[in-house]
């Protein structure tokens, strides 16, 4: 990974997403479901109410739809929102992460492989812009690439490359549970990456944890 200041990497990575985004969603448009899906959607009662952010090809919320939940796919990227509506056959919202303004309204926050491109600096307001969404015991699912800095891949896209303790720094105080997960896996680069998964249960006012 090259490693480097934050510059105006966050326009080359949007427009890394923009300029392929058809591509993009063609190439990661199969499913096979996760076991942090499966696990995210056990979590949640049947009219849950889910907020996805950073959808891609739309194909996590198209399997939810298919479950029952009530799906708000949202991505950064017009481009990419596009081609997730065609898919869906449903409006999908451009929501760049720093816009996120719902108060107690979603069940659950899905954000698979996207938070990960949000410069270090921001990460903590994000987070609690998720946090506020949320209803009280809401769920929300986040993954990242793991590292010790921020970088950039092999195709020029910025990541946060977070640790454990970076990020449960990150996430902060208002949080009933917080566990993360490492594991091995891979990424559009086809080259085999460590990842943190990360599982929150916003408080309901009662115990909270760091």
């Amino acid at each position: 990974m090259k490693r480097g200041g934050m510059g105006c990497d966050a326009d080359a990575t949007r427009s890394f997403y923009s300029r392929r985004a058809a591509s993009y969603a063609a190439d990661t448009g199969d499913y096979s479901v996760s076991e942090h899906l499966t696990r995210f959607s056990a979590l949640l009662a049947q009219d849950a109410r889910v907020l996805e952010l950073g959808c891609g090809s739309g194909r996590d919320s198209a399997w939810m739809l298919s479950k029952g939940f009530e799906v708000h796919p949202t991505d950064g990227i017009a481009e990419m929102a596009e081609q997730a509506s065609a898919r869906l056959g449903i409006p999908v919202a451009v929501l760049p992460f720093a816009q996120i303004s719902a108060l107690d309204s979603y069940d659950g926050v899905w954000a698979n492989a996207c938070l990960l491109h949000v410069p270090r600096h921001d990460l903590a307001d994000i987070l609690q812009r998720i946090q506020r969404a949320l209803k009280p015991n809401g769920i929300f699912y986040a993954s990242y690439k793991a590292g010790r800095g921020e970088g950039f891949d092999g195709l020029g896209r910025y990541y946060n490359y977070p640790d454990q303790d970076w990020l449960r720094l990150n996430y902060g105080r208002g949080w009933s549970s917080l566990e993360i997960l490492a594991q091995q896996g891979g990424g559009y680069d086809g080259l085999p990456t460590p990842w943190l998964h990360v599982f929150a249960r916003k408080a309901d006012g009662g115990e909270q944890v760091v």
